[in-house]
């Protein structure tokens, strides 16, 4: 408490006692928390972590800093990272920032991150500004890559819900998914299925912890999995949800320093809603048993989330939200034909077509027609996916004949 040490600088006895006491009182009333929560529109509470969720508070203050151009951010599988990607891919382009690029449009993923997979890398070199394409992540081989005093984030999602969408999407690749009819029938016993010596299984079982770098412990005991949580807090400051997605753009502009456009943002890589089936209770029930090292991940970074939501304060995010979810809309108007996401084919410009991969539609968008010269810049941007935007980059930092070849065997 600091109000003992402000009374004692103020040179008056009696006044300054009666205003010590009169603030103390004061700052006591707007320290207590208050015991709503926002409605679900606005700041859901959070239903699957007893206990979780943020409380009613005051605005934090802001704190005078600069924007962060070095930047990690794991892109992690089916939690909406394209989307996060396309921003990142904005911001530093209009920079001119380096990005530190795979040859195609992977680290050698599944396996580990190795430093000599990012193109124009060389030991003693020069070091990039943001890295965020998709790679199993090793620590020491990113260090190589990127500055001392890069910012690491990355994003997570239920299990159940993740699960559910890699089963469709992984189908072709992952032959756990491959023998079963059915995610049911998947379901009813896994183990008949599933052999995690074969290639491309790893997208059938716990699939964060895999993206994250990390092996199956040793020990069943929980001391290995907290030891390995621990290693991530260390190394990410912030993780991402992917249920509260607008929630944790504002955290993430916050934790960078950012214009609050600088997370402006159109959702990409969506399955078209008529590929996406409701998933019942008890199935995103088993799904996270399946996947319980998962859910153990996604419950940690889970409660770490709502303490980032603390401390930012409610009412300011929720304020933030509606302004970024107002300045979407307004964006959706400018720039799409449509005013949201239409299915590829009904995309004719093939630069702005998402690649589809697996058996579900992925939604893009087409740009209205006549737009300027300056709105057609910002809007093609917005919409560009995350393979055409590569390349983009790539022949920006390497020459046109630099980029990458066709985008066969990416994936997300």
């Amino acid at each position: 408490m600091k109000l003992p040490l402000a009374c004692c600088r103020l040179q008056v006895l009696g006044a300054a006692l009666a205003v010590c006491m009169t603030i103390g009182f004061t700052l006591q009333l707007l320290g207590v928390p208050f015991q709503r929560r926002g409605s679900p529109d606005q700041l859901p509470d959070l239903r699957l972590i007893p206990g979780g969720g943020a409380e009613e508070g005051g605005p934090s203050p802001s704190r005078p800093c600069q924007p962060r151009h070095h930047i990690v951010f794991l892109k992690t599988h089916k939690t909406g990272s394209s989307t996060i990607v396309n921003l990142l891919h904005r911001f530093g382009e209009t920079r001119g920032l380096r990005f530190a690029l795979p040859p195609r449009y992977q680290f050698g993923y599944p396996y580990p991150f190795q430093a000599r997979r990012v193109k124009g890398y060389r030991p003693g070199g020069p070091s990039f500004d943001i890295l965020c394409h998709h790679m199993r992540f090793d620590l020491p081989e990113v260090q190589k890559v990127m500055p001392p005093d890069s910012f690491y984030f990355s994003i997570v999602r239920d299990p159940g819900s993740l699960a559910e969408s890699a089963f469709s999407y992984y189908r072709g690749v992952a032959p756990a998914f491959r023998r079963a009819g059915s995610l049911a029938q998947f379901l009813e016993a896994p183990v008949r299925f599933y052999d995690p010596a074969e290639r491309g299984n790893h997208y059938a079982r716990n699939l964060l912890w895999f993206d994250f770098g990390l092996a199956p412990p040793a020990s069943p005991g929980p001391a290995a999995v907290r030891a390995a949580l621990a290693r991530l807090d260390r190394a990410f400051p912030l993780v991402l949800l992917t249920e509260h997605f607008d929630e944790s753009l504002v955290l993430l502009r916050e934790a960078l320093c950012w214009a609050e456009e600088d997370v402006d943002a159109f959702r990409h890589n969506e399955r078209s809603p008529r590929a996406v089936r409701p998933l019942d209770p008890a199935q995103a029930t088993q799904l996270r048993a399946w996947n319980a090292l998962d859910w153990q991940l996604y419950s940690h970074f889970n409660r770490s989330f709502w303490r980032h939501v603390e401390a930012f304060g409610p009412a300011r995010l929720r304020a933030e939200v509606a302004r970024l979810r107002e300045r979407r809309r307004e964006l959706a108007r400018r720039c799409l034909q449509g005013g949201g996401p239409v299915e590829a084919a009904g995309i004719p410009d093939e630069r702005i077509r998402p690649f589809q991969f697996g058996q579900a539609q992925i939604l893009g968008y087409a740009l209205r027609p006549g737009l300027g010269p300056v709105d057609q810049q910002l809007c093609t941007r917005l919409v560009t996916p995350e393979l055409q935007y590569k390349d983009r980059l790539d022949a920006r930092q390497f020459g046109a004949n630099g980029s990458a070849g066709a985008p066969g065997g990416a994936g997300r």
